[in-house]
């Protein structure tokens, strides 16, 4: 599913609610997720996840152009995602 397929959805099933509205709905919730992942702070949905921005530390690598060369790759920040209960029960398919 992508932004256009999950606005349909939410215009769909949210009655009184149009398309520009739902579109919006998503605009504001994924920058929220985004704005708080930046300051380093967790977003929790009681029973689907939580998304959380971890550091992925600098190693070592193999330039892959030139297989005998040694790389340093840099430390970055990435997002990760810790399903909720119900999410891994639905996965499990127990809901």
């Amino acid at each position: 599913m992508n932004k256009a397929q999950l606005i349909d959805k939410i215009y769909h099933d949210v009655e009184g609610l149009n398309k520009k509205q739902a579109e919006k709905m998503i605009d504001v919730f994924t920058d929220a997720v985004i704005e708080e992942l930046k300051n380093d702070r967790e977003v929790t949905i009681a029973g689907f996840g939580t998304f959380l921005a971890r550091v992925r530390y600098a190693r070592g690598g193999v330039n892959p152009q030139k297989p005998n060369e040694r790389i340093t790759i840099p430390e970055v920040k990435v997002a990760k995602f810790k399903t909720g209960y119900h999410l891994k029960q639905a996965l499990k398919g127990k809901r």
